[in-house]
């Protein structure tokens, strides 16, 4: 098991290997999900990788679907 510490001002580094693990640099976003007595981290923005890019679908490109999405 990996384990770090929460400081005074309640940060925790990620250690090297859940980093590595994650795939996460510095400046990526995590993603954290309480689950009962356990966290789930994970990186964040995956799941929205089409957000904003309509080209690939060209049934919802229209005015009305860009409108609707432009401020996500």
């Amino acid at each position: 098991m990996i384990h770090s510490r929460l400081t005074s001002k309640a940060q925790v580094t990620i250690p090297q290997a859940v980093r590595r693990a994650l795939g996460v640099k510095p400046g990526d976003e995590l993603a954290w999900e309480i689950d009962g007595d356990s966290v789930i981290v994970t990186r964040a923005g995956a799941p929205d990788m089409f957000l904003g890019n309509f080209s690939t679908f060209t049934e919802w490109d229209t005015e009305a679907d860009r409108e609707a999405f432009r401020d996500l």
